[in-house]
């Protein structure tokens, strides 16, 4: 019960400035809670064109013990009691990883996705292969595609929970 697992299925892109930009090929997603160090899919993947979709099957467990992870547990334990707190999300950034032959360009964040663990809690209900929009990086407001992610997340905030309700 002492962690988050975090599944990243797959990506569609919508019709966007992100299918028809040519330099863009390769993608990959990294994920992030808080400010905790993040990870990523460990291969990029070519391109999908708008419809299709890109499948990565990466799975991660984020674990969240007391005794070893005292700074994630902390950090959700205030989210929970502080619910003006902004930081409630895990953060997807979809990336755009330049190809073998230009490792001069730099990787470039095309993307967010975003999926609220506070909402997990109060709806007392985990995220299974569920799509969630991804909004352009240069226009918040655009979303650009679908990321199908699982988040099971709700038995380690219930645990945190309860640990709150003892402090």
């Amino acid at each position: 019960a002492e962690k988050i697992r975090i599944e990243i299925v797959s990506l569609s892109l919508a019709e966007s400035r992100v299918v028809l930009d040519d330099s863009i090929k390769q993608l990959f997603v990294e994920f992030r809670l808080y400010n905790f160090p993040a990870e990523e899919t460990p291969l990029s993947l070519p391109k999908p064109t708008s419809g299709q979709s890109i499948h990565f099957n990466y799975g991660s467990v984020m674990h969240v013990d007391m005794a070893n992870n005292r700074a994630r547990r902390e950090y959700l334990k205030s989210m929970l009691l502080k619910p003006d707190l902004h930081t409630d999300s895990l953060r997807f950034t979809v990336v755009s990883d330049p190809p073998e032959d230009e490792q001069d360009l730099e990787c470039e964040d095309i993307g967010f996705a975003y999926v609220s663990l506070r909402e997990i809690f109060q709806k007392q209900r985990d995220i299974i292969e569920q799509d969630i929009d991804v909004l352009d990086a240069e226009d918040g407001s655009a979303v650009i595609g679908k990321l199908k992610v699982t988040v099971e997340a709700l038995h380690a905030l219930r645990s945190v929970y309860e640990e709150c309700k003892h402090d």
